[in-house]
């Protein structure tokens, strides 16, 4: 991407583990890593749970050195059915979120700007408000509009610090509405966070929800 994430040069982290029975050792959670990596990297499939079951049958064929397929012959093909799977994620993320931001856009006090991004004030602040060109700290919390979180300076417990021009355009406008000690929500259509691309832990054409506190406006590194 273009764009730096909200919290440049930071990845946005998994959401949090739930206790699993039978990983004892580190040895056993390596592995078991290995599976969420290889479902992470299956993400823009959007696979059924037949379809997941079929690629768990693939793997147990694969390790037995039985495949009921010739990879050499299917292998290829996998490409365009990722590009169709993706562009059907792609318009459902675009129907929810347009409802979201139709929704957002209703609520008390909140603004619906030219460019599309919705704001709305949740705590006053008192202090000053930042230009394009400032650098700020913030503390902040990112979510789609199924609720899922993707990104939170609160779960590092480090509020981050960036350039407003560093960032995706739904943050260099809208923080710029906000005044030091204040807190705000943003509600950021797709064209103005990370399009019909996506990236790792955000659909493509997905809106994006961020509650954000600003701290500080603090001197450029």
């Amino acid at each position: 991407m273009a764009q730096a994430p909200p919290a440049p040069k930071t990845a946005a982290p998994a959401a949090a583990p739930q206790p699993v029975e039978g990983l004892a050792t580190d040895e056993q959670k390596e592995i078991y890593a290995i599976g969420l990596s290889i479902y992470r990297s299956l993400g823009q499939l959007d696979l059924s749970p037949s379809e997941l079951e079929i690629v768990k049958r693939a793997l147990t064929d694969a390790a037995a050195g039985k495949p009921a397929i010739d990879v050499s012959e299917w292998g290829p093909k996998i490409q365009s059915l990722a590009q169709a799977r993706a562009a059907r994620v792609t318009d459902r993320e675009k129907a929810s979120s347009a409802a979201y931001l139709t929704k957002a856009a209703a609520e008390p006090g909140a603004v619906k700007t030219e460019s599309g991004l919705v704001y709305r004030e949740l705590q006053a602040g008192a202090g000053a408000s930042p230009a394009a060109t400032d650098h700020v700290k913030v503390n902040y919390r990112g979510t789609l509009v199924n609720g899922t979180e993707f990104d939170s300076s609160y779960r590092r417990n480090q509020p981050a610090e960036f350039g407003l021009n560093q960032v995706i355009p739904c943050w260099t406008e809208g923080v710029q509405k906000m005044k030091v000690g204040g807190k705000a929500q943003l509600v950021c259509p797709a064209d103005l966070a990370y399009g019909d691309q996506g990236r790792s832990s955000i659909p493509g054409g997905a809106a994006l929800i961020f509650e954000i506190e600003l701290l500080d406006i603090v001197k450029a590194p």
